[in-house]
This record gives structure tokens, C-alpha cells and sequence, in this order.
């Protein structure tokens, strides 16, 4: 019974968006291709111990769901009169890609339908990521720093625009291509940010999930092979996956950049993401967007050989456009630590008041005020990051034995002052 269901759940966990963008782009409704991929996981749950695991999985999930969707149509004709949408639902099932379309992947191109630009940036990027990436409300607002409620609340509200405008379910045409760019590329990498950084699970890394935001961005590079953006953007994802062998210990633990191994960074993928940044900057005449920007400092950290060795004077230099550019929480946070990082911890404080609370600012916050010996502070703030994250953030293990070495100095220094 269990290897049963880990057959089915391992395969729709790796193939089901790519399963269930097909299918929307078959039958053109959402809520109809998700309720008929679940379908066919039960399927699949109810025929696979006894004919055992097929050879194509993904096929036969994707062949059995478009089933799954036409019975559903039937099942609606009951209702009322849906006879043409039978008759269309079954001549789209046979359909396949035309080769014509000018994005040719089913999660790509539905990334794209989902960037319309009647619905807002933020709220763009969390429905596709929801819809096609598969991500939960909390993994979403772990990407956008946001709270989980106000994730589903966006995600409803962007569901209900889009049935009351009727917005279709289509490929764009090449022409609406550029509009919707900014946008794809923000859920291409908002992917990848989940996977590298995973708000939730035990896990600190999901290679699935990186590992399919590289191949979108391979993909986006290759259908705009001129724009600077998507070069950018697969420009940092290698430059940022150069450094995921040396990124997790034996124990699957966090690494911190500072401990890192850098014998163990990929340069094959450094030097790749370096001449992809220089490209991208070339094409657009050195006026770098946010990603560029953010490929420069992964770049700038990639070309030292260790951490005492780290330029943070030009990294913050970096983080200060990156700001004026794409201003976001994330951003600012990390011109925090940068700014810590050149030994100015006292500003770095002040300006974290600035942001937004989240468990990654308490973080921060508790490590900066270690470093001017507030302990009993560091480790309420270190507290407060584990209170505020998922029960098994995959930080947490960190987090605590840092919160537990705080209490420890402030219990062995109970007079300490910071003014003394």
C-alpha cells in the first residue's frame, strides 16, 4: 500500500504541473484540468498495484486526465445543455503542441496566459506560481514576503477577475510576448527562489523545483534569444546553482556563505553565468535591470576565493541600484547584511526597521545583535524567527542552535551592557 502511493505521489509531484499545464492548454479551464488530474492520480492509486507502474507515468497520467476531463464535461451535460462543449472538449483532446505556436512547452506557454497584464505583478507571479509551479500559499509567501492569508486572498481574488473577464486561457501572440516578459521572468525565478530556499519541508534544497526553473530560463533564453532579461535571468540561476553542492553538510543541514566549502562551487556553471551577464549587459548597454544586478552580486561572490576575501563595498554598491531599480523586502534585507558585512553594524540596525517584519528580518535582526553582544536580545529575536516560520522550515534546526548560543553568552555575561 505505501510503495503504491509513493509511485503515484512521486510522479505527480515531479510531472503533475507539467500534467496539468498540458491539460489546460487542452481544454482552456483551470478548475476543470485540476479537477481531472486529481482524478486521474485516484486512477492511477486504483490501477498501478495491480498492472504495476507503467514505462511513461507522465503519459499515462496525461492520457487518463484528459479522459477524466471529458467524463467531467458529460457528467455537466446533466445539468444543462453542453453538448458543444463535449463535442469541443473531445476534438482539443487530440490535439497536440502546433508546432507553429511560438512557445512551444505547455508550462511555459501557460506561465505566459497567466502574466495577463490585467492582473497585477504581484498577483501575476503568485497564480502561476500556484497554478502551473504547484506551489502552496505559504511557499508563495515565503517568495514574496508576504503572509500566507493574504496569499490565498490574492489568489482567490485573481481567480475571480479572471472568470468574471472572461480572460482566456491561451498562447499569446508573439507580438503581446514582450508585455508579458517582466512578469514571466519574476515566476521563473520567484520558481527558483522556492527551491533554493524553500519555505517549507525538511528539506533545504529542492533540486526538482530548481531544476525546472533552469530549464524554463533555458527555454525563455531560447525562444528571445536577443533579450537581455532572460540571459540575466538564466545568468543567475547557474551562477546561484554553481554554489548548491557546498550549500547543504552530511546532515542536509544549511551551510551559511561564510562556511562554504568553495572547492566545491561548480565553475563550469560560474564561468557560463559570467559570460551570459556580460552578454546580457552588453545588449542592453550596460543599463542593468534588477536581474542583471542580481546576477552581478552572485557573479561578485563567484570570482573570490574565500569569504574574508569578499569586496562588500561594491556588493552594497550593488544592492544600493538593485533598490533604486526593483525595490522589494528581499532586497533591502539583503543590503542589510551587506552593509553589516563591511563592519557598519549599527546602521544595518537601524535600517532593518525600515522593513517589513518576517521570520528571515528576526533572523537577521537576532545575528546583528549578537555581534554588539545583546544577547538575551539576539536570542528573543532568533525566538521570535522561529515562531513566525513554518514548524519545519528547513532553517529551523539552525536557527534554534543559534537562539540556544545566545541564551548561553547572555546567561555566562548577565551584566553585560551594550554601553559599558
Amino acid at each position: 500500500m505505501d510503495e503504491r502511493y509513493d509511485a503515484v505521489a512521486e510522479t505527480v509531484r515531479i510531472e503533475g504541473t507539467r500534467i496539468l499545464a498540458t491539460l489546460i492548454r487542452t481544454v482552456g479551464n483551470v478548475q476543470l484540468a485540476e479537477d481531472a488530474v486529481q482524478e486521474a492520480a485516484l486512477a492511477a492509486l486504483g490501477a498501478w498495484p495491480v498492472t504495476g507502474v507503467p514505462p511513461e507515468p507522465r503519459a499515462w497520467l496525461t492520457v487518463t486526465a484528459r479522459r477524466k476531463a471529458i467524463d467531467i464535461i458529460r457528467r455537466e451535460q446533466a445539468r444543462g445543455s453542453k453538448e458543444r462543449e463535449g463535442a469541443d472538449l473531445i476534438e482539443l483532446s487530440k490535439r497536440d503542441v502546433d508546432p507553429e505556436d511560438v512557445v512551444q512547452d505547455d508550462l511555459l506557454r501557460l506561465i505566459f496566459t497567466c502574466c495577463h497584464p490585467s492582473l497585477s505583478p504581484p498577483t501575476r507571479v503568485a497564480l502561476a506560481l500556484r497554478t502551473l509551479c504547484g506551489l502552496s500559499p505559504a511557499q508563495i509567501a515565503g517568495v514574496l514576503l508576504t503572509t500566507e492569508v493574504a496569499t490565498t486572498k490574492r489568489l482567490v481574488r485573481a481567480r475571480q477577475k479572471i472568470a468574471a473577464a472572461r480572460i482566456p486561457y491561451r498562447v499569446p501572440a508573439e507580438a503581446e510576448l514582450p508585455e508579458r516578459l517582466p512578469a514571466v521572468c519574476a515566476v521563473i525565478h520567484s520558481l527558483y527562489t522556492a527551491g533554493h530556499a524553500p519555505a517549507e519541508g525538511e528539506a533545504a534544497y529542492d533540486v526538482d523545483l530548481c531544476a525546472e526553473a533552469i530549464r524554463l530560463a533555458e527555454l525563455l533564453h531560447s525562444l528571445l534569444p536577443d533579450q537581455p532579461t532572460p540571459i540575466a535571468i538564466l545568468a543567475l540561476l547557474l551562477l546561484t546553482e554553481a554554489r548548491r553542492p557546498a550549500r547543504v553538510d552530511n546532515a542536509g543541514e544549511v551551510v551559511t556563505l561564510d562556511l562554504q566549502d568553495r572547492s566545491w562551487w561548480d565553475q563550469d556553471l560560474i564561468g557560463r553565468g559570467v559570460a551570459l551577464l556580460n552578454d546580457s549587459l552588453e545588449r542592453s548597454a550596460r543599463q542593468a535591470d534588477a536581474y542583471q544586478l542580481q546576477a552581478a552580486i552572485a557573479a561578485e561572490h563567484a570570482r573570490v576565493p574565500s569569504y574574508t576575501a569578499t569586496d562588500w563595498r561594491e556588493i552594497v554598491r550593488l544592492y544600493d541600484l538593485l533598490v533604486e531599480v526593483s525595490p522589494s523586502p528581499a532586497a533591502e534585507l539583503a543590503r542589510v547584511v551587506a552593509i553589516a558585512e563591511t563592519g557598519d553594524v549599527d546602521t544595518a540596525l537601524k535600517l532593518l526597521d525600515e522593513i517589513p517584519p518576517s521570520s528571515r528580518r528576526y533572523a537577521v535582526r537576532g545575528e546583528l545583535l549578537a555581534r554588539r553582544s545583546r544577547y538575551a536580545e539576539a536570542a528573543d529575536e532568533l525566538q521570535q524567527a522561529l515562531d513566525t516560520a513554518p514548524p519545519n522550515h528547513p532553517e529551523r534546526p539552525h536557527r534554534e542552535r543559534r537562539r540556544n548560543h545566545f541564551r548561553d553568552l547572555a546567561d555566562y555575561h548577565p551584566n553585560h551592557s551594550p554601553n559599558t
